[in-house]
Parts: C-alpha cells; structure tokens; sequence
C-alpha cells in the first residue's frame, strides 16, 4: 500500500478512508482510500432522513412528533429514531433506494444476518461526500434546512450518552454541521460482530467516523472514517480522529 498524503496523519494500527472536498474549486483537497468499506455506524443516519423525506411533500407540514424525532437522530444521534425509521420504512430498502437515487457506488445494507442493524450498512468517505453534496446542492430547500438544522445544533452527548464532540467540531471552529458515528466500543450499547467481516467491511474493530462541513457557506465536506485496535478506548479514539481532522487540508476553515 502506498504512504498516505502529507496531509493525513494516520497512527500506526489505525484504519481510516479519508475525502475532502472544497465546493468552492470543486476539486478533492485530501484523499486517502476513499473507496474503502467502512460500517457506517451512525452516518447511515443522513440516508434514513433524506429517504423518510423524499417523497413526503412540504417538510414544514411534518407532525409534530416526526419532526422531534427526526431532529433527535440527527442533532443527538437517537438510535430509538433511526430504528423506528428503519422498520417503518422497509429496511434495507432505504439504502437500496437511497444507493439508486444518489449514484453512490460503495454504500449497501447490512449482512443479510443482522436485517435489523442499520449501523452495519456499508459506506465510503466518496460516498459520504456524495450524500453530504447532495444534500448541500441538490435537496428540495425545505428538506435542506430539516436536516441541516439539526446537524448544525448537534449536541455535545448523543441521547446514548457518548461524547460526539470529537473530529469535525473539535478541529474546526464554526460554523459547521456534523453526523457523527461510533460503533464496537466497549460500553457501546450497538451489537458487535466477532469475525473479520463481511464482504471486506470490518465488522468487529471499534469504528469512529466524523462527517460534515466546515466553513462559511459551508464551503468544504469533510468524510473522516476510521477503524481503532481492539480494545480501544472510546476517548483515545476520539483523540486520535480529531488530531487526523485538524491535519487536513480544508480550504476556508479555521482550526480551533
């Protein structure tokens, strides 16, 4: 394998897919295997929203209730939300659709053994951008503003109780908007999967990705995705991904 960019400081034992994308210039300012499969703990989150509000008409005429919830998987990363979307909407069939709708070329559900464990939906830092992009430069601006909202309040704890403040908002002042994943840490509450994984996605690793924007205009799309040593702890993991984000190169952006 080739040495990754300057750029990207990967520690020893760390797996990680990395892309940076300045909107402004339309060009890649970091890339280090952005096609590699990561689970997507979290993340998938971004694909549960934009398919429950595709086809739902004017965003402002949500109930009540759905737009809490929404808000609450997005801006707290509320697992209760993601799974009561994920059933109500068919399962895996939001990421086949989600996959169709945005030509995302990497992305797919979980194992066919574990239906229910949206979290383990594969993902890439390319695709992740492409979802962020297109939230940013395609979606209706109703749907925009009903996802970014919330994302852009992201809270410091997710409803779980772990810390989402590593990566993207501890690198980079504001503004920004953030999806934050964790998944495989000791005292996670997620289901792990012993083994080497399924179709070359680590299923057992403890996982840390932090995605978003950084930026006025929300000029540059980060897609930090990463994979720790077993056993890791949930906070040196956190150290690890935020030092990795502060490194890259983000047009625009001011480090904090």
């Amino acid at each position: 394998m080739s040495a990754p960019p300057a750029g990207v400081r990967v520690p020893t034992g760390v797996g990680a897919g990395v892309a940076v994308y300045d909107r402004d210039s339309g060009t890649f300012t970091e890339r280090l295997a952005p096609d590699a499969r990561f689970r997507s703990a979290s993340v998938v989150k971004l694909l549960i929203a934009l398919d429950h509000l595709w086809d739902r008409g004017p965003v402002d005429v949500l109930p009540p209730d759905d737009r809490t919830r929404l808000a609450a998987m997005l801006a707290s990363s509320d697992d209760n939300a993601a799974g009561h979307y994920w059933e109500r909407n068919g399962g895996t069939g939001v990421i086949t659709r989600m996959v169709s709708r945005l030509g995302l070329t990497g992305t797919s559900g979980p194992p066919p053994d574990f239906p229910g464990h949206w979290g383990f939906s594969a993902i890439t830092a390319a695709d992740t951008v492409r979802v962020w992009c297109h939230l940013l430069d395609e979606a209706p601006a109703a749907l925009r503003d009903a996802v970014l909202g919330p994302l852009r309040r992201a809270t410091r704890y997710g409803t779980d109780g772990f810390d989402q403040s590593f990566g993207i908002p501890s690198a980079f002042a504001r503004p920004w908007a953030v999806k934050q994943g964790w998944s495989g840490f000791p005292s996670a509450a997620a289901a792990r999967a012993k083994g080497a994984g399924r179709d070359g996605v680590d299923l057992d690793r403890p996982a840390l990705h932090t995605t978003g924007t950084v930026g006025a205009d929300d000029r540059v799309v980060v897609a930090v995705l990463t994979l720790h040593p077993p056993g890791t702890a949930y906070g040196a993991a956190c150290a690890v991904v935020t030092e990795l984000t502060r490194t890259l190169r983000a047009p625009g952006a001011v480090t904090s």
